[in-house]
């Protein structure tokens, strides 16, 4: 129960996040919406997809989309009378990466895939819904664009499989799991880190070594 409370807050989370990315796109009502609710289940449904799993979670379970129908809506009643604090919504987003990683790992360890997949599947849940938004709102997705976001979840998805591999169980995954995720995302967030990029040197057209 209480895993299943988790995910439905993180399932708000992500659908807060789409309503202002679409907000602040300038869409209507019904885009506003449907950024939200893709945003929130997105990486559900591309796990449950990939894995094989009828019917899919929130087909199965609507309260999923009624939570991201709800969060979109409380959204747009909120941001026209107050400013939401930007912080907050980026250690909600933190968390919500957090529990989405750790179900997406659990859902496809249980399925008995191999451990690499565990680790696809956890952080395809966590990111994927955000990639959909950012594509849908015309953004380069949040992670190609240096974040420690995407690195998060599979570090935290590669110690959820390291502790399921030693046999530990419940609480004793649940929470190194979603505490990596969590406060990997967090120290970035705190300490403006990002993943290096390598940039090729930029070639003189002009220069006589050109095409040597």
């Amino acid at each position: 129960m209480a895993l299943y409370s988790l995910d439905l807050f993180g399932v708000a989370v992500f659908a807060v996040s789409g309503a202002l990315t679409a907000g602040r796109k300038s869409m209507d009502l019904f885009g506003v919406v449907v950024i939200a609710v893709i945003t929130a289940i997105g990486g559900g449904t591309v796990r449950d997809l990939l894995l094989d799993r009828r019917p899919i979670f929130w087909i199965e379970d609507p309260t999923y989309l009624l939570v991201c129908v709800l969060a979109a809506g409380a959204t747009l009643a909120y941001v026209r009378f107050f400013r939401l604090p930007r912080h907050s919504l980026l250690v909600a987003d933190a968390f919500g990466l957090a529990v989405f990683t750790f179900i997406g790992a659990k859902i496809a360890y249980e399925a008995g895939v191999p451990a690499p997949i565990v680790v696809l599947m956890g952080t395809v849940t966590g990111v994927a819904g955000g990639i959909m938004r950012d594509i849908l709102c015309t953004e380069v997705p949040l992670i190609l664009r240096r974040e420690i976001y995407a690195t998060a979840a599979i570090a935290g998805a590669v110690v959820f499989v390291v502790l399921t591999t030693l046999g530990a169980a419940g609480p004793l995954v649940a929470v190194p799991t979603v505490v990596t995720v969590f406060g990997l995302r967090l120290t970035a967030l705190r300490l403006d880190l990002h993943v290096p990029s390598p940039r090729p040197k930029d070639t003189d057209p002009t220069s006589p070594d050109e095409g040597r």
